[in-house]
């Protein structure tokens, strides 16, 4: 306790923390194990050193802002919680019981984050073996498809971590793979091989976790700066960059030194087309079963790609080249489009290189190229946004007439609804008789 007390009598950990729960909900754990009273929050330096005192050992704080935290109470309707929220961050947490596991899985969460266009990532070490990736309320749009995203809570969270996970699980098994046997794992992990396994493959999140802290509202994740009362470790920020190289020496108490934030200081809202995608993802998830079971037979039977004639207007319009704004959307929705189509690695580069040529002003190469690469590590094809995306191809000025859109959620349903219609009505040609 002298050394709890000691670190939390530090100004510099003292401001960290306190600004860290600015505006947000706060909950102290005591050397007993119990939480104090809720709601709380901390309104002077001098508050956490004083709770330290009286037996607190750690700080957590809530994902969600709030206009006055303190108004919150048990039983409270959705529609009152709303009215109080004015934001939230995105929270991602990475559990697990190996250090390296989760160094792993961190890795390629910012790389795909990085994918999507986020660049200003917060990163910071759980206190125990994982670590906390974050992106701060003001990297999201004010709106999607005309709801305020203040209200997408927690629906837009649990989104985003779903997509990232879908999008990094085949790599991120491979990596886990390259560092240990499943034999290796399973001993580790306590769990019978057939554990790890899920549709004949190892399932990384057998052993891993990666979920939104918040999965409802109110939840609390660890204050950064704030110590792991299991390890008597600091849950201290990090820059991306010191993530390969980071050990548990530099979470330990004597040797925090508070000059790293957390969640960066952002201007734009870069984190739309991570949020939209991953909404989108997960709201077409099920039609697209649905229509992938209806016409299971059509989709087994694509055997070579299907010809630009039978493509929506959209994707038409796209193909010409747009302007300025929006062409790393349409890069976006060509790639996926393209690879649905039956489209060959090959073939989809020299078609968006032609493409890129055609826009007002041409993407960098570099950054075609290494979204190109991106696409093709990517086991399965995913497909583009439904049509119904009002950020995509409405926003774009490419969007079809409606009595299409109406009959065909997405532009690869039209295409290959009306691909194989002409493959059935094509005549049949006759085969001669041999006398």
């Amino acid at each position: 306790m002298s050394d709890v007390l000691g670190y939390y009598g530090r100004k510099d950990i003292q401001k960290a923390i306190l600004e860290a729960s600015k505006n947000r909900e706060v909950a102290v754990k005591y050397s007993s194990g119990n939480f104090g009273k809720r709601p709380d929050s901390l309104n002077f330096e001098q508050d956490i050193f004083e709770l330290a005192k009286q037996g607190a050992t750690s700080f957590h704080i809530s994902e969600e802002h709030w206009k006055n935290p303190l108004l919150l109470k048990p039983g409270m309707t959705k529609t009152e919680i709303d009215k109080l929220r004015i934001g939230f961050d995105l929270i991602i947490d990475i559990d697990t019981k190996f250090l390296e596991y989760a160094r792993e899985t961190a890795i390629l969460v910012i790389e795909a984050l990085k994918f999507n266009d986020v660049k200003n990532i917060g990163l910071k070490f759980s206190g125990n073996n994982g670590f906390h990736i974050g992106i701060p309320s003001q990297s999201l749009p004010e709106q999607v498809n005309n709801i305020p995203v203040v209200k997408l809570f927690p629906e837009a969270p649990r989104a985003i971590a779903a997509y990232l996970k879908e999008t990094i699980k085949t790599r991120l098994s491979e990596k886990l793979l390259d560092i240990s046997t499943l034999q290796e794992i399973a001993k580790a992990t306590g769990k019978k091989q057939e554990e790890l396994i899920e549709k004949n493959k190892f399932n990384p999140f057998s052993i891993i976790e990666i979920d939104t802290i918040l999965i409802s509202n109110r939840h609390m994740y660890r204050a950064p700066y704030s110590i792991n009362e299991k390890r008597g470790l600091v849950s201290v920020p990090i820059s991306v960059n010191e993530l390969k190289s980071f050990d548990l020496k530099k979470a330990r108490i004597e040797n925090i030194k508070s000059t790293t934030q957390f969640l960066p200081r952002v201007k734009e809202p870069e984190a739309t087309k991570l949020l939209i995608q991953s909404l989108d993802a997960v709201s077409k998830r099920p039609q697209y079963h649905q229509e992938e079971q209806k016409q299971k037979q059509h989709y087994d039977d694509l055997k070579s790609s299907i010809p630009d004639e039978f493509f929506p207007d959209c994707i038409k319009k796209l193909l010409q080249g747009i302007k300025d704004d929006g062409r790393k959307r349409a890069l976006f929705i060509l790639i996926n489009f393209l690879k649905c189509m039956g489209y060959q690695v090959k073939e989809v580069e020299s078609i968006i290189k032609k493409w890129n040529q055609r826009n007002h002003q041409p993407l960098p190469e570099s950054y075609i190229l290494s979204q190109l690469s991106w696409h093709n590590r990517q086991s399965e094809a995913i497909l583009p946004p439904n049509c119904s995306n009002l950020s995509y191809y409405k926003d774009l000025g490419v969007k079809c007439q409606d009595e299409i859109c109406l009959r065909c959620k997405n532009p690869v349903s039209f295409a290959k609804k009306k691909y194989f219609a002409h493959q059935r009505n094509k005549p049949k040609r006759k085969v001669k008789k041999t006398k």
